[in-house]
């Protein structure tokens, strides 16, 4: 028997949505756990994100009418990732809305999520649901943690905003649909942004949303759970005995640290976005590490470690991708600017070469499709009018606001007078760009992309202008014109250990490895290549967390969730 300097039942590796709820199901099942975070702080990816989690038959959906049927949910994932393992997609829709309901049972997720109304899934038209089955976390106060609200990680949604402003995803969306001219609806906005401010001020309130709202909730509840979080702890190995992993080896306050698994070891540690070396392995195109939005702790260690003891991998190749504007510092990812109707996107050639509005995923794809064919995707660019300047936020910038000096010096933005003067400038040709302005004009005057069906799905309107039959369709004719510089970031890469329907990690014969799990990017994604829906990242990592977690308790079936209850 090997000497062990800690013992639990089982150990997490990483401490985003997926590790945490991991841990909180094992600490359920009556299990001792413990959580390993490489870096100083919590929250991994989960907490820089929207925090929506894609769920269908989640008790928040089901109390607004939107019960799901199983195998409609499964027929859809089969119909946009048919590469994947049946069984994972099945074992994901039969427990997803049971984790869901087990955490509205805790004191910390009660009236903890509302429904993204209207967001639809990615592809409607493939059976996806066009009012959303996507859940977002409520706000919620940061002084909940105490001393542990320093080490909750930091996101860039509202970076900048004064103290104490703050604006759910559901808000956000209310934000982009207010035309600025319409006097009435933006000064109720901006009135329910003072009070807030007002309020922080007499109170002390620090109320957080989105991914850090989540992954407080998920911290609140390890620690009512009794569960550890070590900080600084990176994992360094696996430790394997008889063909099972048993262990992994560690650090703390700098020190190796051999524990003992005794029921499993969850790798949850995100993906690899911030290598170098395993991306210009396994993404060539891309040259090495991109525009990544995700945890800059997250270089690929769970997925190498599993891989340095047999494991299979699978989608190394492939990302969250994110299109997004390079402002400097830090490019901001694009989605309602994309669906914004009187803007389109040109490569260097000067030509159009996807459905702006459509998902982001898809739009990388497209991206790296057309360097692979040897045009040059490293940046493209968003051109608009100066109406859509004027009525539209870009990258954070609020209609009306000067241009940022620090944008023109670094040549995010370009503004000419005419189309060939700003092709020119942007160094694309002149009469390439023009016939291309000229074709997407014809179209929106028509209403019908005939190239790219740009507004044709429910997920393209979200962000657009429906007080016109396309939503996501109208002239940009009105000068000067204005180009962006983009470049494709991502959310986190998608490629990692391949795994069963109980998260168990398989070997590169398809067997499964004892004691080894994966969940969340450190997992070859259930979603293949595709993205169902908002959410579509955190709800099967927090899904495939709790199965994992009550088979490593030998459970092999989840505890049956709570009714679902009335809003309180």
């Amino acid at each position: 028997m090997s000497a062990w300097d800690y013992e639990t039942d089982v150990v997490v590796v990483g401490s985003g949505s997926a590790g945490m709820t991991t841990a909180w199901t094992a600490a359920q099942c009556g299990l001792d756990a413990l959580v390993l975070e490489k870096t100083e702080v919590y929250g991994g990816n989960s907490a820089m994100s929207g925090g929506g989690a894609w769920m269908p038959n989640a008790p928040e959906l089901i109390r607004h009418g939107q019960r799901d049927d199983p195998a409609k949910v499964v027929s859809y994932l089969r119909n946009i990732a048919p590469e994947v393992d049946r069984a994972r997609h099945e074992r994901f829709v039969e427990e997803c809305g049971k984790v869901a309901a087990a955490l509205e049972a805790t004191p910390h997720f009660r009236n903890g999520y509302y429904w993204g109304k209207g967001y639809s899934d990615y592809h409607p038209s493939k059976g996806g649901n066009p009012l959303g089955r996507g859940i977002w976390p409520n706000p919620m106060d940061l002084r909940a943690l105490q001393q542990e609200s320093a080490g909750l990680r930091q996101s860039a949604l509202m970076a900048g905003a004064p103290k104490g402003v703050w604006m759910t995803s559901a808000e956000v969306s209310d934000v982009i649909r207010v035309r600025w001219g319409a006097s009435l609806r933006r000064y109720k906005m901006m009135m329910k942004m003072g009070w807030r401010k007002v309020h922080a001020h007499l109170t002390g309130a620090e109320m957080i949303t989105s991914g850090r709202s989540l992954m407080a909730r998920l911290r609140l509840a390890l620690r009512d759970a009794g569960v550890p979080l070590w900080l600084k702890s990176p994992m360094k190995s696996l430790i394997v005995e008889n063909g099972a992993v048993v262990g992994v080896n560690a650090e703390r306050d700098g020190k190796p640290i051999r524990i003992r698994a005794r029921r499993g070891v969850m790798i949850a540690a995100g993906g690899f976005e911030f290598s170098e070396e395993l991306r210009r392995k396994f993404q060539p195109l891309l040259g090495g590490v991109g525009h990544s939005h995700g945890s800059p702790g997250n270089t690929g260690d769970g997925i190498m470690a599993g891989a340095d003891i047999g494991a299979a991998i699978d989608l190394m190749d492939d990302a969250w991708w994110m299109p997004a504007i390079d402002t400097p510092g830090m490019p901001r990812p694009t989605v309602m600017e994309r669906q914004a109707p009187n803007q389109y996107v040109v490569n260097i050639e000067g030509k159009r070469f996807v459905n702006e509005s459509g998902p982001y995923t898809d739009f990388g794809h497209a991206v790296l499709a057309g360097q692979a064919r040897g045009v040059d995707h490293t940046k493209f660019y968003m051109i608009m009018d100066h109406e859509a300047w004027t009525h539209n936020i870009v990258a954070s910038h609020m209609p009306g606001m000067p241009a940022p000096q620090a944008w023109l010096d670094a040549g995010t933005l370009v503004i000419a007078n005419t189309i060939e003067e700003l092709a020119k400038k942007i160094g694309v040709p002149p009469d390439t760009l023009a016939a291309t302005h000229a074709r997407f004009n014809a179209f929106a005057a028509k209403g019908v992309d005939e190239d790219f069906h740009r507004g044709e799905s429910a997920y393209d309107n979200f962000y657009g202008d429906h007080r016109q039959p396309n939503p996501n369709l109208r002239e940009v004719k009105t000068p000067p014109f204005y180009a962006f510089r983009m470049v494709l970031g991502d959310l986190g890469t998608k490629g990692g250990l391949v795994t069963n329907e109980n998260a168990q990690v398989l070997d590169q014969n398809g067997r499964v490895i004892p004691g080894l799990y994966a969940a969340g990017n450190s997992s070859a994604s259930m979603m293949g290549h595709s993205y169902a829906g908002p959410g579509a990242t955190i709800g099967p990592a927090m899904t495939f967390g709790w199965i994992a977690a009550h088979i490593m308790a030998g459970r092999n079936e989840a505890i049956s969730p709570a009714p679902v209850a009335a809003r309180a």
